[in-house]
């Protein structure tokens, strides 16, 4: 049930971060506030295909 998903800034675009989410829980896109080490600040994640 539980899929693994990629989280790219919102900024720079780059992909971070990778996590998992169960598709049958949260059916909406995942957003997430993580550290980019390339924009260096806590920016928004989104999660993208």
């Amino acid at each position: 049930m539980r899929d693994i998903v990629t989280l790219a800034c919102t900024q720079c675009k780059r992909r971070n971060y990778t996590t998992t989410r169960n598709k049958k829980k949260t059916q909406d896109k995942l957003e997430l506030k993580k550290y980019c080490p390339f924009c260096r600040v806590h920016t928004l994640h989104k999660e993208i295909r």
